[in-house]
């Protein structure tokens, strides 16, 4: 499949790039999808939760009351989970959340998204550039030209742009990352997927592969 590579003025260029039918133009498999998501959703959870247990509360350990003819329950403790400020019974510990997925599973999510973008025609390819210097105001010009400005959009560039990571960092919506890094999460979660030329041929040497 080859699409048109366009310029950073949002000009089509005489160039065409393809996009391997193996990445691009899979049948997508929803339920690796489901998976990796899952997965990376998963990652993102800090898992600190803690609550202090009886054990862990400042408290008198004296005996409340005496144990018999009082015509009420015994109570041994002011920590008991039963009584306000008393220590939380079966709490939250921190945990980690992580699940493993196979690396097949992950590649075969990955191609299911990227397909997704491009049976849309969500995919754009732009030629490599760089900015002089990191200013906010020509990232927003490149996404008028693209006309996606104010659409949630992931910008696939190499991490050695650092200009274009800066200019962008402040515009909501507008996210930023090395090809060798994107995951099906940020595929899906964006509306348009635009690439640098360079950007193809990364993720085309890691999914071929």
């Amino acid at each position: 499949m080859k699409i048109d590579v366009y310029n950073i003025k949002g000009e089509k260029t005489s160039k065409k790039i393809d996009l391997p039918k193996e990445v691009f133009g899979i049948e997508p498999n929803d339920h690796a999808i489901y998976l990796d998501v899952k997965r990376i959703m998963a990652s993102m959870r800090q898992g600190t939760h803690k609550t202090k247990e009886r054990s862990e509360i400042t408290g008198s350990v004296r005996k409340i009351r005496k144990q018999k003819g009082t015509g009420a329950a015994r109570v041994g403790s002011i920590k008991n989970p039963i009584f306000r400020g008393g220590g939380r019974a079966f709490g939250p510990r921190p945990k980690d959340y992580d699940l493993k997925l196979n690396k097949k599973v992950k590649e075969l999510a990955r191609k299911s998204a990227l397909s997704y973008k491009a049976a849309e025609k969500k995919v754009i390819v732009v030629e490599d550039f760089n900015f002089e210097d990191p200013k906010t105001k020509e990232y927003i010009t490149f996404l008028d030209n693209l006309k996606i400005n104010g659409k949630k959009s992931l910008f696939l560039t190499s991490i050695d742009n650092v200009n274009v990571y800066l200019s962008a960092r402040n515009i909501p919506d507008a996210y930023i990352c090395p090809p060798e890094n994107v995951n099906t999460y940020e595929i899906l979660n964006n509306e348009s997927l635009v690439m640098t030329e360079s950007a193809v041929k990364v993720i085309n040497n890691i999914l071929l592969n």
